[in-house]
Parts: C-alpha cells; sequence; structure tokens
C-alpha cells in the first residue's frame, strides 16, 4: 500500500502535532526506535519545538505506519525498506505527473466552478487546527513564565 493512499487508524486522534510519547504509544515502539528510524529513513523528520522536543505531523505518522509495515509485517531489511520507500515514491511522483498532464487538458473542458460546501469543510478543519496550535503555544508561554517566576 502506498504512503499516499494509507488512511492512519481511525482510533489515532486527529491533532497537528504529536510528542515522541505519544507516537511511540501509538505504533507500539519505544521512542529510541522512532529515533532509530528517523536517523535512518529521511522520509522521517519531526520538526522541533523551541525546547528541542520533537513534534511530529500527520504526514510522519504516515511515513512511520509505512516503515513499521515494511519492517515488521513485510520483513523487509532496513535497506529493503529504504529501496521500496523510494520505489513508492517515484511510482507517486510519476502518478502525480500523469495526473496533472490529465488535469490540465481537462480542465479547459470544465467549468472552474467549486462547491463551496468543500472549502467550508477546510475552513473548519483548518480552524480547529489552528486552535489546537494557539493551545500549544499558550502552553508553552505557561512553562516559559512558570520557569521565570521560579527563576
Amino acid at each position: 500500500m502506498a504512503m499516499d493512499e494509507m488512511n492512519l487508524d481511525p482510533s489515532i486522534p486527529r491533532k497537528m502535532f504529536y510528542k515522541i510519547g505519544d507516537v511511540s504509544q501509538i505504533f507500539g515502539v519505544k521512542p529510541y526506535v522512532l529515533r532509530y528510524w528517523e536517523s535512518e529513513f529521511k522520509e522521517i523528520k519531526p520538526a522541533k519545538n523551541r525546547f528541542g522536543q520533537r513534534v511530529y505531523r500527520q504526514k510522519d505518522l504516515v511515513v512511520l505506519s509505512r516503515v513499521k509495515e515494511l519492517l515488521y509485517k513485510e520483513k523487509f531489511t532496513i535497506a529493503g525498506a529504504k529501496k521500496q520507500l523510494a520505489a513508492e515514491k517515484t511510482a507517486r511522483q510519476q502518478r502525480l505527473q500523469t495526473q496533472a498532464r490529465d488535469a490540465e487538458g481537462s480542465n479547459e473542458k470544465k467549468s472552474k466552478t467549486q462547491d463551496p460546501n468543500t472549502y467550508i469543510h477546510l475552513l473548519k478543519e483548518h480552524k480547529g487546527q489552528l486552535q489546537e496550535l494557539l493551545n500549544m503555544f499558550k502552553e508553552e508561554m505557561n512553562i516559559q513564565t512558570e520557569k521565570e517566576v521560579g527563576a
């Protein structure tokens, strides 16, 4: 199953950011395993917050899920899993190029109107993600304020 076609388990909470402990629990592996995979697979690139903690995004979880599947279910070696991910990426890029060419031709024929409900749904989803990010920043600011007061 290709990464772009993969849906994460619906029981995984949809959040904008996940800490390494959360990701460790989600995938049932120790944090050091996640850090090792990060060093081996260039596709896994969690950001770091200003405290230096890893923060994984949804796309990181999709890659981690695929890596775990390749290593644990399909019994690939690390080297084999790297090659498989590269092959899937190449196939995905070729598919996207083909779709783009096809869409270019069909867009000339179609009207450019879009269903406004699609945009409303996307805006609501982004609003929730922005609220989560705001809450995370507020939490970090409280931590920083507490440290300054305690100093």
